[in-house]
């Protein structure tokens, strides 16, 4: 699988509406083919930082999702309310999703 992770510093006058802005393109990212996740998380310490995390089926799957036309829509949609540029972690691993962690369970 392809695993991504981009961490976007956002403009102060954009945090609170970021998700918004980012909603259709993340509805349209989860409907394709090959799409494993497509998860934001917002920093518990800058309210500024936002964290995707995703992953494809495959490097296919990964470029046709970059090809798309939500893509380039999002891209030109997120220029505007980036304040720096997003860094990214991209890797291929084995496997094809998230695993159970081994170290810690629930307790009754």
């Amino acid at each position: 699988m392809i695993f991504i992770a981009v961490k976007f510093t956002v403009r102060p006058e954009r945090s609170d509406t970021w998700l918004d802005l980012v909603a259709d393109f993340t509805a349209a990212t989860r409907a394709e083919p090959g799409n494993l996740f497509f998860e934001w998380s917002r920093s518990v310490d800058d309210p500024h930082c936002f964290v995707l995390l995703e992953a494809f089926a495959d490097g296919a799957a990964g470029a046709r999702h970059v090809e798309s036309a939500h893509f380039g829509a999002a891209m030109e949609a997120m220029a505007g309310a980036i304040a720096t540029v997003p860094e990214i972690v991209n890797v291929e691993t084995p496997g094809t999703g998230w695993s159970a962690m081994a170290e810690l369970r629930p307790t009754s």
